[in-house]
């Protein structure tokens, strides 16, 4: 991102762009960031923009051949054209001999590094991978947002914002947005403003309900149940997801005995470190052996709705109530 930016800043642009990667946030940032910069007065005439899997490349490497008209570059956007990950050889081999004038920027979903066209782009241009950020980066780059809107907020509640937003930075950009007018006139942003206006994702709702669930909290799981099927969440997905939370307590409980690190935990199942926090918290409630009972139940469950045995709401039901119940002493 820093040479993406260096050649921003100097106008000094390579012949073709890879932007790619899981982040879409700053991959559209810096999208429209570079297609400004090349093209700054939105000339239409000199740029064009190729979208999805059927693009003619016959057609486009004629349009490219085509010198701009009383301009510097002609620009051509081309995005999820699956070019990186099916074989293109004819624009590979365009690549090695692309005019001075030109300027194609690839923005897409799916890229194997092995392909042609990846190497291609390496030899010519610059590649740019946009990853998931780290909680550090995200709650940095979030506070600094909130500063110059006049916030502060403590490092505890900025993990509870981030828990109910997740990493995406489209989401917590916009959750920002909301939680910046909702506190006009105020100079710190506490809990009780999180929770009165930040929405919560379907993950983290049933994260809450997998809390309520550890914590032997019947009624408050299932309150929590039949408020993500009032909001038309179905059952099955509910069920996926409960299980992925029951996994994740499993692994991080066995590392956990293993001597891990929280930060190796949350490396290995792919969450911030407060995360992780939170679900070797809600492990404790259980052994491993009943852990990796419940994965057992989850299968068996999933395969009962699917054969026709049990109904998917009352599935989900049936296992909440059983991890949920308090243990005979």
């Amino acid at each position: 991102m820093k040479n993406l930016q260096e050649d921003i800043k100097t106008g000094k642009f390579k012949n073709a762009y890879l932007l790619f990667g899981e982040e879409a946030y700053l991959k559209i940032q810096y999208k429209e960031k570079l297609i400004h910069a090349l093209n700054p007065d939105d000339d239409t005439m000199n740029f064009t923009k190729y979208e999805g899997k059927g693009i003619e490349v016959r057609e486009m490497i004629d349009l490219c051949e085509t010198m701009p008209f009383f301009a510097d570059y002609r620009v051509v956007l081309v995005e999820n054209s699956g070019f990186f990950k099916n074989k293109c050889d004819e624009l590979a081999d365009y690549m090695k001999t692309l005019p001075d004038y030109l300027r194609l920027v690839f923005v897409e979903e799916e890229v194997d590094k092995r392909s042609r066209m990846y190497k291609a782009v390496k030899n010519c241009g610059r590649i740019v991978e946009f990853a998931k950020q780290d909680e550090k980066t995200l709650m940095r780059w979030a506070a600094g947002i909130l500063a110059r809107e006049g916030r502060k907020i403590t490092t505890r509640d900025m993990e509870l914002f981030l828990t109910k937003t997740g990493t995406d930075m489209g989401n917590i950009r916009m959750e920002l947005e909301k939680l910046i007018t909702y506190t006009m006139g105020q100079d710190i942003v506490t809990r009780e403003d999180i929770e009165e206006i930040c929405t919560t994702r379907t993950e983290n709702k049933i994260f809450d309900m997998v809390r309520a669930v550890t914590e032997r909290n019947q009624r408050r799981a299932l309150d929590l149940y039949n408020d993500l099927l009032t909001l038309r969440e179905p059952p099955m997905r509910i069920l996926f997801l409960l299980s992925k939370q029951f996994r994740q307590m499993c692994l991080a409980k066995k590392m956990a005995g293993e001597g891990a690190s929280q930060n190796e935990i949350a490396t290995r199942l792919g969450v911030p470190s407060f995360v992780a926090r939170n679900i070797l918290a809600c492990a404790r409630a259980y052994s491993v052996e009943e852990l990796e009972q419940a994965e057992e139940d989850f299968v068996d469950a999933e395969e009962a709705v699917k054969t026709g045995r049990l109904q998917d709401v009352l599935s989900v039901e049936l296992l909440i109530v059983k991890y949920s119940t308090e243990r005979k002493r």
